[in-house]
């Protein structure tokens, strides 16, 4: 499938859903649709992954099945200078593709113009309307859980639950995914967006999609959402965690971040004291440690300081690190399988 993706003055560092598409989908893209960096290639932003044009709009983009919306901006809503760009790609036919709280099948343009055109509105977010209450029973699964979580948003977690992923199999291990968010439901092309979920359902969800994956896998990596002392988003963070319970947990933060993005005015906790927060509201409900950090050191100049921070960061969380893009995620990988084996 060749997709262009949507990414207008966010790209890289506020599109985590193009960077994650670029990253790990098995989709082509054409290009990537950003006004403030036209004229420049991904890579010169981002290397090591899939590399495309950046455009000003659908304009100047040929021959693509799908537009996908790479943006998820705090709240989730649509910006009205991206309708242009949906609109043009309506208007030939093609899909367009969306992780927003703000749904785009329920745009009467859009919708009157997908219908028109024989195009798909597809919004990721938009949960299933079978849904229910945890059953407490996750931790009866035959397969080991391992859930990503984090100090703060847009510290590696997404990326982290794919590089464990990857790099399992490629050692044989029948390893598989577990999508809680947009970004990941879009490459993975399974799970529900828990973060859309009515409250009393969420940690059922993460439970179902748990259950559902351990027919079928050996090691599921749930992806973790938000952070536990987040002012806006700890309850999402809880429910993943009560409803996956996982028998280990990785620890991902961003080197450098002392407050929590958007919330500068809230500190966030030690590494230290985070991964004791992690166990301690873990611990009721089903016990669990963390074996493993994940340090975003892509603020770090230089690979000899980044290593000094990983180690740091290992020292602060008691626990194997690294950062999982720069380094190989094989240090947690086998601080995981060593803990959910013991």
């Amino acid at each position: 499938m060749r997709v262009a993706i949507l990414a207008h003055e966010r790209f890289p560092d506020r599109a985590k859903t193009a960077v994650g598409v670029l990253r790990y989908g098995d989709r082509e893209v054409v290009a990537v649709l950003d006004r403030t960096l036209a004229g420049d290639r991904v890579n010169d932003h981002v290397p090591d992954i899939q590399d495309a044009p950046i455009v000003t709009s659908i304009d100047e983009v040929d021959d693509i099945d799908a537009l996908l919306v790479g943006i998820a901006p705090i709240g989730g809503d649509f910006d009205e200078t991206w309708r242009p760009d949906v609109r043009g790609a309506l208007e030939r036919g093609c899909d367009v593709v969306a992780g927003l709280h703000c749904f785009l099948a329920e745009d009467d343009e859009f919708a009157r113009l997908a219908d028109e055109h024989g195009a798909e509105l597809r919004d990721l977010r938009r949960p299933p309307e079978d849904l229910t209450v945890s059953d407490g029973t996750a931790s009866d699964v035959d397969a080991d859980v391992v859930l990503t979580v984090g100090t703060d948003c847009s510290v590696g977690k997404m990326t982290t639950t794919f590089e464990l992923v990857e790099r399992a199999r490629e050692r044989g291990i029948d390893a598989a995914a577990v999508p809680t968010g947009q970004t990941g439901v879009l490459v993975a092309d399974y799970g529900i967006a828990v973060d859309r979920v009515v409250a009393d359902f969420a940690a059922g969800v993460v439970e179902r999609m748990v259950e559902e994956r351990a027919a079928d896998h050996d090691l599921l990596v749930v992806e973790g959402q938000g952070a536990l002392c987040h002012p806006a988003y700890s309850g999402v963070t809880t429910s993943i965690l009560h409803g996956a319970m996982p028998d280990a947990l990785v620890l991902c933060h961003a080197a450098g971040r002392e407050t929590v993005h958007g919330y500068e005015h809230v500190a966030v906790p030690s590494p230290g004291e985070y991964a004791d927060v992690y166990e301690s509201v873990a611990d009721p409900v089903s016990p669990t440690r963390i074996a493993g950090g994940a340090l975003n050191t892509r603020r770090v100049d230089s690979d000899e300081r980044a290593r000094e921070r990983v180690e740091e960061y290992g020292d602060a969380i008691d626990a194997p690190a690294t950062d999982s893009v720069r380094f190989g995620v094989d240090p947690v990988l086998d601080a995981v399988l060593k803990s959910v084996a013991g």
